[in-house]
């Protein structure tokens, strides 16, 4: 028998790890609060067979040993093994709990099952009908504290007054502060969703290439957003513009009806480059926002330019260009190739966190990258940032 035989046979942490994941998943607080048929709970052992407590009995009875220690209090249902052996034996088979309060203490949750339950019932005093979100998200609820009041007072207000028609930051709720709604979204749009069901289509997952997560929320719930802005350079100087202003900033409706007379247009998303970009004729220069690319979904006259792309040589660089072809398909990208990937090895960096999306968009080439990159061909999570390109190399490819 080998030594470590004890290891098949279910320990106190095994039954602790067991508990510990029904805590985390919000069941256990889940039962206090709504419960259900659930308990009792009876959790089966994995004890020794009659081979194993006759070659290793010592080992077998210092298991069992542990077991009662760590289980005092609770109900453990026994089973004869043995008989043909060394002798009939009961062994523990499975540990009874009779209520979900007896697994929590079980894992030493009790002070934390009494504020989950504290909280659930100011929110139920607040609205009942919130008690269906403490129930649905209890690990939530003991996390946020005394934030969750705050969020649920909101999301009633929001209730009341389903199409505001004001800006989020004129919002005036006595002890709540704009910046709070900002970063308590989520759990703002759940709330809302239990007290007007149906109102929140979708919350923040929505697709990267639609609004950014701010201006989503404030479009579900009735208030108004500020405009989307587009900054460009005319790097034409024969061209006319705005007299003699040549970087300007408008917003993408405004955007959207220009009519001005370029054959190309190059999207960068570092603003160093952006700037220095050489004159160049019949060419406007377009700082990009990242993911925010609904600023240019409108502007059509886009189409009838030479639309080039250039942007960091990571995961998520090709993720943008990918989005930028959804409204704008004829454009090409630029020093994302991987000519330019390997002749700047010096000056590769690390993506923290790569994208794993599935892109449709790109032409064969880029999509090697974008593969040899996912697949850390030449180097874990590296990327390469388009201001590291050296330039002259960026000034030959531009002309």
């Amino acid at each position: 028998m080998p030594a470590d035989a004890s290891a098949r046979w279910t320990s106190l942490d095994d039954l602790r790890a067991a508990s510990q994941k029904a805590w985390h998943k919000g069941s256990l607080l889940r039962e206090l609060l709504l419960p259900t048929e659930a308990y009792p709970r009876r959790r089966a052992l994995k004890h020794p067979s009659a081979t194993e407590l006759r070659d290793e009995y010592t080992a077998a009875r210092g298991w069992a040993a542990a077991l009662y220690a760590g289980l005092s209090g609770l109900a453990v249902e026994t089973a004869t093994v043995g008989r043909t052996t060394v002798g009939a034996n009961s062994v523990p088979a499975a540990v009874v709990f009779e209520t979900a309060q007896d697994e929590i203490d079980f894992i030493g949750k009790r002070r934390q099952a009494g504020r989950f339950l504290g909280l659930a019932a100011q929110l139920a005093d607040l609205e009942p009908a919130l008690q269906q979100w403490a129930a649905k998200r209890p690990i939530a609820l003991l996390e946020l504290d005394t934030a969750a009041l705050t969020a649920a007072k909101v999301a009633l207000w929001l209730r009341d007054h389903p199409q505001p028609g004001i800006y989020l930051r004129q919002l005036s709720l006595p002890g709540v502060h704009t910046k709070f709604i900002e970063n308590h979204r989520r759990t703002i749009d759940e709330m809302v969703s239990v007290l007007r069901p149906a109102a929140v289509p979708g919350g923040d997952a929505a697709d990267p290439a639609g609004p950014v997560p701010g201006a989503r929320f404030a479009a579900r719930h009735g208030f108004l957003s500020a405009p989307e802005l587009v900054r460009f350079r005319m790097l034409d100087p024969h061209l006319p513009l705005l007299g003699a202003a040549r970087d300007l900033t408008v917003t993408a409706a405004a955007f959207a009806t220009l009519n001005l007379p370029v054959r190309t247009v190059i999207v960068t998303e570092n603003q160093v480059n952006f700037l220095a970009l050489p004159e160049r004729p019949g060419t406007l220069a377009l700082f990009g926002g990242g993911y925010g690319f609904s600023s240019l979904s409108e502007a059509g006259w886009l189409r009838d330019c030479e639309v080039l792309y250039w942007g960091d040589l990571d995961t998520h660089g090709f993720r943008i260009l990918d989005q930028l072809r959804s409204n704008h398909p004829h454009v090409r990208s630029v020093m994302m190739d991987l000519e330019t990937l390997l002749a700047h090895k010096e000056f590769w960096g690390t993506e923290t966190k790569p994208s794993r999306a599935v892109l449709t968009r790109l032409s064969p080439d880029e999509a090697e990258v974008y593969a040899a990159l996912g697949n850390h061909t030449y180097g874990t999570a590296m990327r390469l940032e388009q201001e590291h390109i050296q330039w002259e190399w960026a000034r030959d490819r531009l002309t």
